[in-house]
């Protein structure tokens, strides 16, 4: 029984002294890495007759600030919009599984009328046009900016990067622009 005890230890010290570097896998990450590094903060110039007071550009620009995905989304998106995205430049054959479209869930940081959500995150919207816009203090361009890319303007902002990372589209920042300068 000594002499089983003592090899069963041997055995064990031997397993916990062995050098397992070898056959420990060390992949490189630095693709993933690189792969989730967001791009460098970019300018962008507002399109011409970006703002609008269309009616299903706003309403567009609402669904985007009210909604986080296409498959749970609330109510069915107004015209111009899709639950899915189709990913550009792919062929989709019958079958294929397209992905939910991406909204803004601008309320989970955002108030803004008529929200419902927290948004007590980021600066209030509500009045938004009337305090700044109207008073000259801000202009459509500085909003639309702010949406496409706050980090131009504020290096430390944490708001999400919607243009630059193509989470929406240039004409998708113009109906979220619209919706936010319209009257409520």
């Amino acid at each position: 029984m000594k002499k089983t005890l003592l090899m069963s230890l041997v055995l064990a010290g031997s397993l916990i002294a062995a050098d397992y570097s070898s056959v420990i896998q060390h992949p490189d990450a630095s693709k993933l890495i690189q792969k989730d590094l967001l791009p460098p903060a970019k300018h962008f110039k507002m399109p011409a007759n970006c703002v609008t007071t269309n009616s299903e550009s706003i309403a567009r620009g609402a669904f985007l600030f009210h909604n986080l995905n296409g498959k749970k989304a609330k109510k069915n998106p107004p015209k111009g919009l899709s639950r899915k995205q189709m990913k550009p430049g792919k062929t989709y054959l019958p079958g294929d599984k397209i992905p939910s479209k991406q909204y803004g869930n601008c309320i989970a940081c955002h108030d803004i009328e008529g929200s419902v959500g927290p948004g007590n995150v980021g600066p209030s919207l509500v009045g938004y046009k009337k305090m700044f816009v109207d008073s000259g203090v801000r202009d459509a361009q500085f909003v639309y900016q702010q949406i496409a890319d706050a980090r131009a303007l504020n290096p430390e902002s944490l708001m999400t990067i919607n243009l630059a990372n193509g989470l929406f589209s240039s004409s998708e920042v113009c109906d979220l622009t619209s919706y936010i300068l319209a009257p409520k």
